[in-house]
């Protein structure tokens, strides 16, 4: 990690980090960074930085419990794919979208968290989008964080990496 803070001739300062994944993720920095700043202003501290990171070493011995679809190498394949010929666009999805994607939804699938129903939702039209045959595969791997997920035990202020890129995996026909 490197910080690095240039005074400005008018009084004001730039200030600049730059970090490697391999020390901490995002929230981690956030975290790190927050201190950092309390600590200039003179503030109370609200989390004192803790690097813990046996809290995340394997299984002695290690063992496999699930299937870690997220390692195989291939998941869905598509020589047609052109990605020259595929479209970005940025889509907001307020409390008004959510509440419409709910209503579409089994009763039993009400409650489901909003992360729950928006990635489902942009998995299914994906799916759709790509014309895939009805048994092919095709995964969800979003990025999801250790902290504050109950069981897990992340001390508040360890800034370290506590991530993951878990992978769902189904076919495109009962997926659509």
């Amino acid at each position: 990690m490197i910080v690095q803070v240039t005074r400005l001739t008018c009084g004001g300062f730039v200030f600049a980090a730059r970090m490697n994944h391999t020390i901490c993720d995002s929230l981690g920095l956030v975290q790190f960074l927050t201190m950092v700043g309390e600590i200039a202003r003179g503030a109370s501290i609200t989390h004192f930085p803790v690097w813990q990171r046996e809290l995340f070493s394997a299984r002695n011995p290690p063992r496999i419990t699930c299937a870690h679809h997220e390692y195989e190498t291939q998941h869905c394949h598509k020589e047609t794919w052109d990605t020259h010929q595929m479209d970005h666009r940025s889509f907001f999805f307020g409390p008004r979208e959510i509440a419409t994607l709910r209503n579409h939804l089994p009763n039993h699938l009400k409650n489901s968290s909003t992360f729950e129903v928006l990635s489902a939702c942009l998995w299914k039209c994906r799916t759709i989008a790509l014309g895939l045959k009805p048994n092919e595969s095709v995964g969800l791997s979003p990025f999801i964080t250790a902290r504050g997920k109950l069981g897990l035990q992340v001390p508040n202020g360890y800034y370290g990496n506590a991530f993951a890129f878990p992978m769902a995996l189904s076919r495109a026909g009962p997926l659509c």
